[in-house]
């Protein structure tokens, strides 16, 4: 494979998506390890799992929106690999099947590890897994896709805050403890503003496209104002957890990364052009990494 087209898968992958995936990741472990029951073989599998789904649901995002037409000529976005014809349509469902099978592999081994003794609990996570595979892919691929219908948002609220954070504490403790719900909110506003830049950029292609994203059934202003109240609620979710464990100073770490998230917002809302729009994605996915690590230090401290 030649370097040229190295690089194109590798801009494929949307690499700069992974802080945001391994950020609730990362939350649950900090989280069992607050609690004192912590283990790097379970959670290097589970950044590894974590990382095959991710870059699964970018390439069928690559895939979907381009047999959709929301990667047409006229989006103003960073161009995808089958739009422009750098990856074949096959070529790329080839690789889909790959991540799908690498997120598979991986999945069983981290629940070997973590639930040896335990099968039910396997056939549980298992099907979570399946759940997860099958989500990243019917996202914007396949013939009715839910992305399509405005349906991302509660999806990424779901996976990448609720699903990942207390699915990753569950590993590590075999427990669940329902004040977790809070940062794991937190990881999944953050993770849904995220998106809502992104479809706050593509709205005008994307609704050319049939794609109606919240952006799109809410217009531009009224989506500014629903990105506010996700990073809002994200800052209040933490500040909540930190007040019911009665926490000490160093647990407020993480409210430094509160000036960096009403930057993304300002940014959203005064920043109308799209090429001016997109480093706002990168921006606060890797506030929302800070926002996590912060969060974990001051916990575990």
């Amino acid at each position: 494979m030649s370097d040229s087209k190295i690089k194109y898968w590798l801009e494929a992958f949307r690499l700069r998506t992974l802080p945001l995936a391994l950020s609730s990741i990362f939350m649950g472990n900090f989280l069992a390890k607050w609690e004192g029951k912590f283990s790097w073989s379970i959670l290097t599998l589970s950044v590894c799992t974590t990382i095959f789904l991710q870059i699964l649901s970018n390439l069928a995002n690559d895939y979907g929106d381009s047999i959709h037409g929301a990667d047409s000529a006229e989006r103003e976005g960073p161009s995808r690999a089958v739009q422009t014809g750098v990856i074949t349509k096959k070529q790329m469902k080839t690789a889909m099947f790959l991540f799908a099978g690498l997120s598979l592999i991986s999945g069983l081994l981290l629940l070997g590890v973590a639930f040896a003794d335990r099968w039910p609990l396997i056939l549980v996570f298992l099907t979570l897994g399946l759940v997860a595979i099958y989500a990243a892919i019917t996202y914007t691929a396949g013939k009715n896709p839910y992305g399509y219908r405005g349906l991302g948002d509660i999806s990424v609220l779901i996976f990448f805050g609720i699903v990942g954070v207390f699915g990753s504490y569950f590993l590590q403790t075999r427990q669940l403890d329902w004040p977790i719900i809070w940062p794991a909110l937190s990881c999944g506003f953050l993770a849904t503003g995220v998106l809502n830049v992104n479809n706050i950029r593509d709205i005008e292609s994307d609704q050319k496209a049939g794609k109606i994203s919240i952006p799109v059934r809410l217009g531009r202003d009224k989506a500014v104002i629903y990105h506010f109240c996700l990073l809002s609620l994200a800052m209040l979710s933490g500040m909540i957890f930190i007040g019911l464990i009665d926490g000490s100073w160093s647990s407020f770490l993480f409210i430094l990364t509160f000036p960096l998230i009403v930057k993304n917002g300002l940014a959203v809302k005064n920043k109308k052009k799209p090429a001016e729009l997109d480093p706002y994605l990168k921006q606060l996915a890797m506030t929302t990494l800070l926002f996590v690590i912060l969060f974990g230090i001051g916990l575990v401290w």
